[in-house]
């Protein structure tokens, strides 16, 4: 190169964006006996109660490089845990006693084929008495982590 050449541009490095972070925790809580497939649907089930109640959850629609639309998602991550049917227990009176968002899965829905039916078997049985295998909980963080004191993140 001599003198008289510039020399070659650098390209600037990306700006770094400040992580997202979230005040909110969303957080599903699976009884640890449960088969694989039976921990797929509790999860699914439960995390589906979200969006209708709090779209502030749900983020804005994906689209790829060809235009292709697809559907939005939670704007946050969902945090699986496990726990023995004591801890779900615990955490269900807790989640009660702070009054945040919950949902259940019991183990009779494992025997329903509609929603009429799980809520009608939900509503069979006397909060005390209620067979958890499942419990989803959104809210503050610090409210959610306290709920769910003694369960372990999911393997």
């Amino acid at each position: 190169m001599s003198t008289h050449e510039a020399a070659p541009e650098t390209p600037e490095a990306p700006e770094t964006e400040t992580p997202v972070r979230f005040d909110t925790k969303i957080a599903v809580l699976l009884r640890e006996d449960l088969e694989t497939w039976q921990r797929l649907n509790v999860t699914a089930f439960l995390v589906s109660s979200l969006g209708k109640q709090f779209p502030e959850v749900i983020g804005e629609p994906y689209e790829d490089a060809d235009a292709v639309g697809y559907l939005p998602m939670f704007r946050q991550p969902v945090l699986v845990f496990e726990g023995t049917k004591e801890t779900l227990t615990t955490a269900h009176a807790r989640v009660l006693s702070r009054a945040l968002p919950r949902a259940l899965f019991t183990s009779d829905l494992f025997t329903t084929g509609n929603d009429r039916d799980n809520r009608a078997a939900v509503r069979a049985v006397a909060t005390a008495d209620l067979d958890l295998v499942g419990l989803a909980v959104y809210g503050p963080k610090n409210a959610v982590d306290k709920v769910l004191k003694g369960a372990r993140m999911h393997p």
